[in-house]
């Protein structure tokens, strides 16, 4: 077997390739996906710190300077909204905006977030009690962070249907070979959501309520505000980030427990390990399986000579099982600790919404395991055929 993220059964389980690659070949050029794969724990979190590697060049060279080819005209409006997010900003920009957002999503902000949070996923949870079987994605996976971010935001109720799709769309261009179709899906999903939040941020400018779009629009700092680009695209990155990961994550968090049931039974005997096993989860089976930095300047890495404008593809998934850092990388361990997995990233781009992932993943793990503790899964599930936002296609489960 080969590194082959267009395989569904490579995405379903890719660890055996990583732990052939870890051992024999840590760094490796894929040339299917013009990827530089970097395999070890210590070399992703070492790189993912690293500043002679980023998430985009732009701030330090053009496209001919790189050696890459500028991007097709016809993915501007998708191009123009990403690069005004804080994940794909580098430089002065990321500082400034990164700042300026932490100053409306602070901890405590977030903290405040539960008791709704709580709401949210009791409603989910009361309205399927009665149902005998379901299926996790539609009822309680997919609602959960979206109604989460839409109220953080304060999009009306009208609306909030729009968001998955858009999120949904947008997020296909992070694969590593999107299609024509998926490129054309992007474009217009990024043109929709983009117009949608710039008449909401304009709105709220001048009538500000109780929501983070109201805190974003009228945060200063030092004489600093956000652009309206960059608000938009700050709101499409809690979105986009916040809720394809916790959507994936809870699905592949129960179907790993259904296949641990060992490790279920000892947290349906105790909640209070819901914590790290949320970690634990994560790392285990990592939604989230590579991220990429561009190569700012050449290097060596295990005796590997790189070029200045080569992609790294930065393997959080084989990061995960490394056994230099978790012993028994293979086992699932809900109680592990200390657990330095890197499915949140690190460094400067750390995600900022991982207070709230863990906020929303403990809630909806609680709520189930009260209400439903016998819950047990009626079919395997499908995996998705996505690669870099892993996911299953549903998880359909008893009730009990």
């Amino acid at each position: 077997m080969r590194f082959a993220p267009q395989d569904v059964a490579f995405v379903a389980d890719p660890y055996p390739v990583y732990q052939e690659l870890r051992a024999s070949a840590p760094v490796t050029y894929d040339a299917a996906t013009d990827h530089w794969l970097v395999t070890r724990h210590r070399d992703v979190d070492a790189l993912l710190r690293d500043r002679r590697f980023g998430r985009t060049y732009l701030h330090a060279a053009s496209h001919e300077e790189m050696g890459r080819d500028a991007p097709s005209a016809r993915l501007a409006p998708f191009w123009r909204l990403i690069n005004a997010g804080i994940l794909d900003m580098e430089g002065s920009d990321h500082r400034r905006v990164r700042r300026l957002v932490s100053k409306a999503f602070t901890p405590a902000y977030v903290e405040g977030l539960r008791p709704r949070v709580e709401r949210i996923v009791a409603d989910l949870a009361g309205a399927v009690n009665d149902a005998g079987e379901i299926d996790l994605l539609p009822t309680i996976a997919e609602p959960l962070p979206v109604t989460v971010i839409a109220e953080m935001l304060g999009v009306p109720d009208a609306d909030r249907h729009l968001l998955r799709p858009w999120s949904a769309d947008i997020c296909r261009m992070y694969e590593l070979n999107p299609s024509a179709e998926a490129e054309a899906a992007a474009v217009r999903a990024s043109l929709e959501f983009s117009e949608y939040l710039r008449a909401l941020a304009r709105e709220r400018a001048h009538h500000p309520g109780e929501d983070l779009i109201s805190e974003l629009a009228q945060v200063v700092d030092e004489g600093d505000r956000l652009t309206e680009d960059e608000l938009v695209g700050t709101c499409v990155l809690l979105l986009n980030a916040g809720h394809e990961a916790t959507v994936n994550a809870t699905l592949i968090g129960w179907w790993t427990l259904f296949r641990n049931p060992d490790q279920l039974r000892r947290l349906r005997a105790d909640h209070g390990l819901l914590p790290t096993a949320v970690e634990e989860l994560l790392r285990f089976d990592t939604p989230l399986q590579l991220f990429e930095r561009w190569v700012l300047e050449p290097f060596e890495l295990h005796g590997t000579p790189i070029p200045r404008g080569a992609e790294l593809g930065l393997v959080f998934g084989s990061a995960n099982r490394d056994p230099e850092v978790f012993e028994e990388p293979d086992r699932l361990e809900l109680g592990r600790t200390p657990n330095p997995h890197l499915s949140f990233g690190a460094g400067i781009h750390f995600c900022l919404g991982a207070p709230l992932g863990r906020l929303e993943l403990q809630t909806s793990f609680r709520a189930l395991l009260e209400r439903f503790p016998r819950m047990e899964p009626v079919e395997e599930p499908r995996w998705k055929p996505s690669y870099i936002v892993r996911g299953l296609a549903g998880l359909r489960v008893r009730l009990g």
